[in-house]
């Protein structure tokens, strides 16, 4: 084979007639070896240089590209703002991918509604009436300021309180993360909070499975049940794009569901007043009661105070819960919520 036979593959001799009938007199034919000008080796050299690089650096933007395209991988959190362990999930944990750069890979929906129920038409938290208007509160934010980032930080500062038990100074994280106060004050007011609650309601009771505890952390549809903590690992896994450095080392230990760790807490799990009477006293006992398997079926954990006189209509066996009453427990116990630091579901107190 002949250097024109890789340039012009040779054509049937009547095809190879017919072009040279259109050459003019005196203009070189087709057939006849042509004069290739002579390329300095340096400057050869150099254009193979070029070409190389011009190679590399098209194959990178190429890969970038097609990582950038690559869709984010949905994170959902089903959370409740009195629980600890979703305070801890929220502060200690998820807070991480937006110091480590995962977060450009991933879309985050907080859905703060957690075990809550709804008895006619009411919604009644797991925490009690101060959970309900923090659930609410953390929705009015996350309306009001649809950014990540700037919901996120209020959120993250919310639950810090939480975490410190001072969640009472929640006001606080208005001034200190840049969320207007105005904005979230209107919606809790008007009503708008309660419908973003109960929107919520119905987005955490159509999941499938369904929850059935918090934190209730899913990455693209798959529940990471009490895995929950090695949730970077799983969104890592699921990215289909080039993964970014933070997912370096990372590793999904088991995709199988892991028996309770006590770092959780369960749905219709709910922390109720009974009344005791004790030389002639009348006692207040907190307990806790837990449904979720048969073999919690009981009371674990109790607070016990004595009760002024005046007080003692506001506490009949299992009927608690209304702001009244909440206010007589605080003054009584000396703090400030149901999941205080004297009281806790899944902890003996005596």
């Amino acid at each position: 084979m002949i250097w024109r036979d890789v340039v012009r593959p040779r054509l049937p001799v009547v095809e190879r007639r017919r072009c040279d009938r259109h050459l003019r007199e005196g203009e070189p034919s087709l057939d006849r070896d042509p004069v290739i000008p002579l390329v300095p080796m340096a400057s050869g050299r150099l254009l193979v240089l070029v070409f190389l690089l011009h190679l590399a650096v098209s194959q990178r933007f190429a890969s970038s590209s097609s990582s950038s395209s690559s869709p984010k991988v949905s994170l959902a959190l089903y959370y409740e703002t009195l629980c600890p362990y979703s305070a801890n999930f929220i502060v200690n944990y998820l807070a991480k991918i937006f110091d480590d750069g995962l977060i450009s890979i991933v879309d985050v929906d907080l859905v703060p509604y957690g075990n809550a129920r709804i008895r006619n038409g009411t919604i009644s938290c797991q925490h009690g009436p101060y959970e309900c208007l923090l659930n609410t509160v953390e929705a009015c934010a996350i309306d009001a300021s649809p950014d990540l980032d700037q919901h996120f930080s209020f959120i993250y500062c919310v639950e810090s309180l939480v975490l410190k038990r001072k969640y009472l100074e929640w006001e606080s994280c208005f001034s200190e993360t840049g969320v207007g106060s105005q904005a979230v004050s209107e919606c809790y007011d008007n009503g708008h909070g309660q419908e973003l609650e109960l929107k919520y309601a119905t987005q955490t009771d159509s999941l499938e499975p369904p929850h059935r505890y918090v934190p209730w952390v899913v990455v693209d549809g798959q529940p990471l049940y009490e895995d929950y903590e090695n949730f970077e690992a799983y969104i890592c896994k699921a990215y289909s794009g080039e993964p970014p450095e933070a997912c370096s080392g990372l590793t999904v230990i088991t995709n199988q569901e892991k028996e309770s760790n006590g770092h959780v807490s369960y749905a219709g799990e709910m922390i109720r007043a009974s009344t005791v009477v004790e030389n002639d006293k009348m006692k207040i006992k907190m307990v806790c009661d837990s449904h979720h398997s048969s073999a919690h079926n009981d009371q674990r954990g109790w607070k016990v105070s004595t009760v002024d006189p005046k007080d003692q209509a506001l506490f009949q066996e299992n009927n608690y819960g209304n702001r009244d009453e909440t206010e007589v427990y605080k003054r009584i116990m000396g703090i400030n919520s149901f999941h205080d630091e004297a009281f806790e579901c899944g902890t003996d107190v005596q």
